[in-house]
């Protein structure tokens, strides 16, 4: 038994901590809220308008036998029979009336209106109370209503009498009564029918949710291919469908890309290892001389600074693309920057018989940027140009003012990039010409580091081509770190 109480009590606490059971329980409890409220607020104004009405009653009462004692204060069969005979007439909600002189004795009272009510407790009661009507309890526990109030008689006055009216409101509070009766079975109804009802309407209302959670569990590394239909779905969940969608596709493109980029690691790590194994292997066939075994280190040692390079320029990409990458920003002359990337290549495109310039703005081009990072792109972008530059061509760096950034731009006049090739030249390993780039040593990394340097500054790359006329690559950098 204790078992089973254990298990029940596990069941239902793990069903509290749905959204089924929260959206049940929000309905039920805003259901009997209104309910409670509307039943109680019709109660309040029915007993109101029930009391109203009894005490419009009294006063009118009290204003006819006010009226006759001031106007016919000798016609004593009329006071009599609407003190004593019209009550006596009445089936329902019958009234008591008790006319007092000025010492208090009674000069006229309804019969009955003694065994019905404690007449003393009566005057007491609405002694100071003029003309007001007040609850009191009758000789059986029977509800009545009662008012006092003092009448001049005759006109002018001669005396003072007092006027004590008392109606049986049994009726009224009996009507109230059922009303009670009827309002708490509506409320224990209620508390039954509306979490019925709000358990339905939460199931139906989370069924996308839970078709949406069937089709996420469907989704693997190797199963990206899966998609929500939102047709037929409420705005708000065919929002989050398509969006829930749209993270597919930039998963699987991801997920894509990244499967190639391991294919091409791997095809590149693996070239120059096999180079090295191959010459290694080819050297210990048989005895070679000392200049061969030389021949074979400096082809070895070609490889291996390779790699060297390739795992640095993987591990900068790596860095780069962590958010806790961090800048070393300093001030900047841009136009020193670019005359020392000239100087460094300058012997290279010499003896390539191209020629490499500068160009910049006759102002002095300042800016809050890391050197290395940006030397290094520029590097990247004059190193590629000149690979792809034939003899007797040029290559231009250009540096200019664009506030709040600074354009610094690398074209050429070589072959160019073909249109097609232009959306993926910063992807990783990506080669346009593929001979060529392996004859040059090119890893594909060149323009994915020159994008994530961009990147990392605040800024972006952008790239321009045509075939056989040259390429313009522009990196438009933030002046400051404020500017990013």
């Amino acid at each position: 038994m204790s078992w089973r109480l254990n298990s029940s009590f596990a069941a239902f606490s793990r069903y509290s901590r749905t959204l089924a059971f929260r959206l049940t329980a929000g309905y039920a409890l805003a259901g009997l809220t209104l309910i409670l409220l509307a039943t109680t607020s019709l109660y309040l104004v029915l007993r109101s308008e029930l009391d109203k009405s009894t005490d419009l009653f009294l006063a009118d009462k009290l204003n006819v036998v006010r009226t006759m004692l001031r106007e016919r204060p000798d016609d004593w069969d009329a006071l009599r029979e609407e003190i004593e005979l019209e009550s006596a007439a009445r089936r329902y909600q019958q009234f008591y009336i008790c006319l007092l002189d000025q010492q208090g004795k009674p000069l006229l009272t309804t019969p009955g209106m003694a065994d019905q009510l404690d007449l003393a407790e009566l005057a007491d009661q609405a002694r100071g109370r003029a003309e007001r009507a007040l609850p009191m309890k009758g000789s059986y526990e029977r509800p009545f209503r009662v008012t006092s109030a003092t009448a001049p008689v005759g006109s002018p006055p001669t005396a003072t009498d007092t006027i004590e009216i008392a109606i049986d409101v049994s009726q009224p509070e009996e009507l109230l009564a059922r009303y009670r009766l009827c309002f708490w079975l509506v409320l224990i109804g209620s508390s039954i029918v509306f979490p019925l009802v709000g358990h339905q309407i939460a199931r139906r209302g989370i069924r996308p949710v839970e078709e949406m959670a069937t089709t996420a569990q469907h989704i693997s590394s190797t199963n990206l291919r899966e998609r929500i239909l939102p047709d037929g779905y409420p705005f708000e969940l065919a929002s989050l469908a398509i969006t829930f969608n749209s993270m597919l596709d930039r998963l699987e493109e991801s997920f894509e890309r990244i499967s190639r980029f391991s294919a091409d690691i791997a095809h590149d790590l693996r070239t120059p290892i096999h180079n090295i194994r191959g010459e290694v292997e080819v050297s210990l066939v048989r005895g070679r001389t000392a200049e061969e075994y030389r021949e074979v280190l400096e082809s070895c040692l070609e490889e291996a600074v390779r790699l060297s390079e390739l795992v640095g320029d993987l591990l900068f990409l790596a860095r780069a693309e962590s958010p806790l990458a961090l800048l070393r920003r300093e001030r900047v002359d841009v136009v020193e920057l670019l005359d020392g990337v000239r100087e460094y290549y300058e012997a290279s495109a010499a003896g390539n018989g191209i020629s490499l310039t500068t160009t910049v703005d006759s102002k002095p081009v300042i800016a809050e940027l890391d050197r290395t990072l940006v030397q290094r792109a520029l590097g990247n972008l004059v190193s590629n140009a000149l690979a792809h530059t034939p003899a007797g061509g040029s290559v231009v760096m250009a540096a200019s003012a664009d506030s709040p950034s600074v354009l610094l731009e690398v074209s050429d006049t070589g072959v160019g990039i073909p249109p097609e090739a232009l959306p993926r030249v910063f992807d990783r390993f990506y080669r346009v010409d593929t001979s060529r780039s392996q004859a040059s040593g090119g890893t594909g990394l060149g323009l994915a580091i020159v994008q994530s340097i961009a990147q990392l500054h605040g800024g972006n790359v952008q790239i321009t081509s045509q075939v056989l006329h040259g390429t313009r690559v522009t990196l438009r950098i933030p002046n400051s770190a404020s500017a990013a």
